[in-house]
């Protein structure tokens, strides 16, 4: 990893931090503030411990792609969690059908970037 690299990533987890000390639920009771902090300060730790021996440049920017995307949908909706992609069910094709293959294919392809590690954590 550049140093330019490690800064930016130290950045993120520094800024995270900082927005996990001021955050305010959306309801504005203590209780769920708290809990709302608390799932940033684990998702952060969680995650960037998941990926610190990642060294594949792509990897790490695809990484950082995606904090900065959870971070700016969490401060734009005042939601911490992931927002849940819409896309409509499978339950039109037969199990053995080419739809339903082709249909696997563009949800997979679809997936937002702020969710592909949602997946591999919860």
């Amino acid at each position: 990893m550049t140093p330019a690299t490690r800064q930016k990533v130290l950045g993120l987890y520094r800024k995270i931090f900082q927005i996990a000390r001021k955050w305010q639920s959306a309801s504005g009771q203590t209780e769920e503030t708290i809990k709302e902090k608390e799932y940033i300060k684990n998702e952060a730790k969680t995650l960037f411990r998941k990926n610190k021996h990642v060294t594949d440049p792509k990897l790490i920017k695809q990484c950082i792609e995606e904090c900065e995307a959870r971070i700016e949908i969490g401060l734009h909706y005042n939601i911490p969690y992931p927002r849940p992609i819409h896309l409509p069910p499978m339950g039109l094709a037969h199990k053995q059908s080419r739809t339903l293959r082709h249909q696997e294919k563009l949800r997979k392809i679809s997936k937002p970037i702020y969710l592909k590690s949602h997946d591999e954590v919860s």
